[in-house]
């Protein structure tokens, strides 16, 4: 049915029949046919994966997501590297051209520019000219000879046995430190296939002597040159403070010093012991060369001055071959098997004991110290560390084998200064006593163990302490009050002026230079 003026037609005849058939037609003519392409376009293929999600809709996203995703990972660059046309070498034609315009360092040959074949003009020497004399220094290694040095640098053999052999007349040639440096002058030799004559070899030979050996005429000559030395030894005193070591450091002793300083104290007494009023006193071996070196020596003296108790005064002194510390009057130890464990009374002995913690009778294997806490343990003498930590009732515990069977134990440390495996020394620290374990109070047990069995330890007597008499005693007593006579600091004061000779120019520019009158030149 139509509405309208197109219904008009339909009474028209033939003609209303082709208008009413064109009507028809009309609305089908307006209705556009859609492609498959138009069709795809209307799916929705990018929907939001957040709404609808397992629906039909939500599945075609996905789909397209991961079609997506697939593409892209197939479309990544490659990362290989990117091969190129390699450029041709140059001829050697090109290569000489090209070094002609380089600069070559000395270490590579210096050989750049061109290279230009000699005229007639140039005549070829006979033989390269030499210097007229060389100067060097050579350095006397650790385990070299000095023989071997003089030859490494040029000089004959014949002339190196002879310089040997006249510097050891002079002084020791193990006595020549190494590191030690050598000043060798050679001079112009007569044809190539001779080594040079030597003109002159000088070194420091000691502390206190210099050694040259120059040519005089056809021979050698040794000269022999004293360097003026003060050997006041240094004394360093002060307050102990605090800490007895940084107030000996803050007055100047050497570190080495303030620990042999230690080690010989704690050996008359407890550091515990000391005050912070007393007054410490060491004295080491201290040397000065008029030409300005300093050399520091061994521990001499360690003293103590306490308020209303007697002093310390321990001086090292040599008994036949070996050198021990002794007290002012004249009492010192001795080598013997053992030393002591620690410096303390003995207050219970080795063998059957009621336990003052435990309450019964059981063995005692060793003997107790008395020593108030944190003072030093030493090793009794040289050997290996087996154990070092805690062991049941011994608390904090090292054992030290020494070998042959023999080893010593040490129980209710405070803290340990050694681990295991480590070497010690005989009167090296090892501990400090404390109260762990099976203890009533701060002491060292101590146990020794012959073929892994404890043994009384008084069986194996420890160092007994040898007396000074006679003649030996009065120089000893001499020794001492000579060193307490040095004044605190008398070594660091001026050296007095010494007239000194004037050394021998060594480069040739200074020799040239030199005036007539033997002064350097102005200017």
């Amino acid at each position: 049915m139509f509405e309208g003026k197109d219904l008009r037609f339909a009474s028209a005849g033939v003609g209303g029949s082709v208008a009413l058939a064109d009507a028809m037609v009309i609305p089908l003519r307006q209705t556009a046919v859609r492609s498959w392409i138009d069709r795809i376009g209307e799916l929705d293929l990018v929907p939001d994966l957040g709404e609808d999600v397992g629906s039909i809709r939500w599945f075609r996203g996905l789909g397209t997501l991961t079609a997506l995703s697939v593409c892209a990972l197939a479309l990544l660059p490659d990362f290989g590297p990117v091969f190129g046309a390699q450029p041709a070498l140059p001829t050697e034609a090109e290569f000489e051209e090209a070094r002609a315009q380089m600069i070559m360092p000395i270490a590579f040959g210096s050989d750049s520019g061109k290279r230009m074949a000699a005229t007639d003009t140039v005549v070829a020497l006979a033989g390269s000219p030499e210097r007229p004399r060389i100067e060097l220094t050579a350095t006397l290694g650790r385990g070299d000879s000095f023989s071997r040095v003089l030859q490494r640098a040029g000089v004959g053999g014949g002339e190196a046995s002879l310089v040997t052999s006249m510097v050891s007349s002079a002084t020791p040639l193990n006595g020549i430190e190494p590191g030690t440096p050598i000043d060798i002058v050679l001079g112009k030799r007569t044809t190539k296939n001779v080594a040079r004559p030597l003109e002159s070899v000088a070194f420091r030979a000691r502390f206190d002597l210099n050694l040259e050996v120059s040519r005089s005429g056809n021979s050698l000559q040794l000269i022999r040159k004293p360097i003026a030395v003060d050997d006041t030894p240094l004394r360093i005193r002060g307050v102990i403070g605090d800490s007895l070591y940084r107030s000996a450091r803050a007055a100047g002793a050497p570190a080495t010093a303030i620990q042999d300083y230690l080690k010989v104290i704690s050996g008359r007494t407890s550091l515990s012991t000391l005050r912070s009023s007393d007054e410490f006193d060491i004295i080491v071996d201290y040397k000065r060369a008029e030409t300005g070196e300093v050399k520091v020596g061994n521990l001499l003296y360690a003293g103590v001055d306490r308020e209303g108790r007697s002093a310390i005064q321990m001086l090292k002194w040599t008994v036949g071959e070996t050198s021990q510390w002794f007290e002012a009057s004249g009492v010192g130890e001795s080598r013997g098997a053992l030393s002591r464990p620690v410096n303390g009374a003995i207050t219970s002995g080795f063998g059957m004991r009621r336990h003052p913690i435990l309450g019964y009778s059981r063995m005692h294997s060793g003997l107790d110290f008395k020593a108030s806490y944190g003072t030093p343990i030493y090793a009794v003498t040289d050997g290996t560390v087996a154990f070092a930590g805690r062991k049941g009732g011994y608390g904090n515990f090292v054992q030290l084998n020494h070998g042959g069977g023999l080893a010593s134990g040490y129980g209710h440390m405070s803290r340990f200064a050694v681990t295991a495996g480590t070497r010690v020394r005989r009167g090296q620290i090892i501990g400090y006593v404390g109260s762990t374990g099976l203890s009533t109070g701060p002491h060292l047990h101590y146990e020794l163990y012959r073929g892994g069995r404890a043994v009384n330890p008084m069986s194996v007597k420890f160092t007994q302490r040898a007396q000074l008499s006679g003649n030996d005693l009065a120089r000893f007593k001499g020794r001492l009050n000579s060193l307490k006579s040095v004044k605190a600091g008398a070594a660091l004061a001026p050296l007095r002026p010494t007239e000194r000779v004037q050394e021998k120019p060594k480069r040739e520019i200074d020799r040239l230079t030199q005036n007539m009158d033997g002064r350097p030149p102005r200017g």
